[in-house]
């Protein structure tokens, strides 16, 4: 089973490492001096990590809504969208701040507005509809890498299968999770395949992660090995190093 390394920023040079390394130096320009191993978990993002870069599990920017109010026809079933700065406008309410409110936290909002605007006891709910805001980053070795929702729960398998699953040259015991924590960037390094039979959990992934699968040098240099060689008529030794 792979460890899970905590970094303290970019991309860290994991060769060599054994099990009782408690720190690693790396020695690429660029990378971090020192590497923290953990034996716990990749921790979850707290509040004000989510929303300092772009609201996630909150309202934000351009996300779509479904508002409805109780026993009101003409308000309900109503689809609205935030404007440019998070804010939405709602017959009797009028403008209301969305960003960086919960969909319930919106609702109890207008709520509040329109009783103050005569109307009995308001019964509101508002669901997301679709969101930009609440996003990650899934690339490197996968077919379909960019920018995918996060809405609701979300693991690692299901990131890599949202990005229509890795590439013939995925090395799936390199696949890094990126993440701030308490305004701390830190990593986690995991085995796909010890996750498909069950050696440890699938870990969740949160909005503003960066998911990227590593590359596999010895796949890619034998697939050009074998498109360059002629037919070959008897089995093809390499001497490896």
């Amino acid at each position: 089973m792979n460890k899970l390394l905590f970094v303290a920023a970019g991309v860290a040079l994991l060769a060599g490492c054994s099990n009782g390394d408690r720190k690693l130096r790396a020695g690429v320009d660029g990378a971090p001096s020192q590497i923290q191993v953990a034996d716990g978990p990749l921790p979850p993002p707290r509040k004000t990590d989510l929303f300092e870069q772009s609201r996630p599990y909150m309202i934000g920017p351009f996300d779509k809504l479904e508002i409805d109010v109780f026993g009101m026809e003409d308000l309900s079933k109503k689809e609205v969208q935030t404007d440019a700065s998070g804010r939405i406008s709602f017959p009797l309410a009028g403008i209301v701040e969305a960003s960086g409110k919960t969909p319930a936290e919106l609702a109890q909002e207008i709520e509040n507005r329109l009783r103050r605007n005569y109307v009995r006891d308001p019964q509101v709910t508002v669901n997301l509809k679709e969101t930009v805001s609440q996003v990650m980053t899934v690339d490197g070795e996968v077919k379909e890498s960019g920018l995918y929702p996060v809405v609701g729960r979300m693991t690692l398998m299901r990131a890599i299968a949202t990005a229509k699953g890795t590439t013939e040259f995925a090395k799936l015991s390199d696949v890094i999770i990126f993440r701030t924590v308490d305004g701390r960037k830190m990593a986690g390094i995991y085995n796909l395949k010890a996750i498909r039979q069950g050696y440890y959990d699938d870990p969740e992934v949160y909005a503003n992660d960066v998911v990227v699968v590593g590359d596999s040098p010895q796949r890619r240099f034998f697939r050009d090995l074998l498109q360059a060689a002629p037919l070959l008529t008897a089995p093809l030794i390499i001497a490896l190093q």
